[in-house]
């Protein structure tokens, strides 16, 4: 398959994909019971991840999202990030992270950061595929979906260049051999 100027194979098929969703919502429907968990999905990847996931929870939860956007300066090389769109309260909840992915784990560290500052209850984190040979940070993921090596994966979310997110199952680039 061709997404803009690369090439891609099939990764992990939508039917693998939900089979392993509906697992890990059963370890979150266990550990939370009783809890009212808050889900915040990280847009725009886990989108879909999310809306699938919240089809096999069967606890009371609320889900809501929230994007964090990074850009550079132009005089810098650092990296800033903007937390954007948590609208509701988590003084005192139980906080599931719903992302799509977790690699350097910048992204999922910042969010920490901002949210701890609210004084949840709990934090959780679930992240359908996870890339341990990317990780930079030592985070404790809750729920993984997928581990997987340092591969450029596209689709159920997870985008080339804005392209590809669409796509029921998820694809890796192509090797060139």
């Amino acid at each position: 398959m061709q997404i803009k100027d690369l090439d891609f194979e099939p990764y992990l098929s939508r039917a693998t994909i939900q089979q392993q969703l509906a697992k890990l919502a059963e370890d979150i429907n266990r550990d939370y019971a009783g809890k009212d968990p808050i889900f915040i999905a990280v847009l725009n990847g886990a989108f879909i991840f999310m809306a699938d996931l919240a089809r096999h929870i069967s606890i009371p939860s609320e889900i809501t999202f929230v994007k964090v956007k990074s850009y550079e300066q132009l005089q810098s090389r650092g990296e800033h990030r903007e937390f954007i769109g948590l609208e509701v309260s988590i003084q005192g909840r139980h906080v599931v992270v719903v992302e799509d992915i977790v690699d350097s784990g910048n992204t999922i560290q910042f969010l920490l950061q901002q949210l701890r500052q609210q004084n949840p209850e709990s934090i959780a984190i679930a992240t359908l595929l996870f890339k341990p040979e990317a990780l930079k940070h030592t985070l404790d993921l809750n729920y993984v979906g997928f581990q997987i090596p340092n591969d450029f994966v596209v689709g159920y979310g997870l985008d080339y260049d804005g392209f590809g997110r669409n796509l029921s199952d998820i694809y890796k680039l192509k090797s060139e051999e």
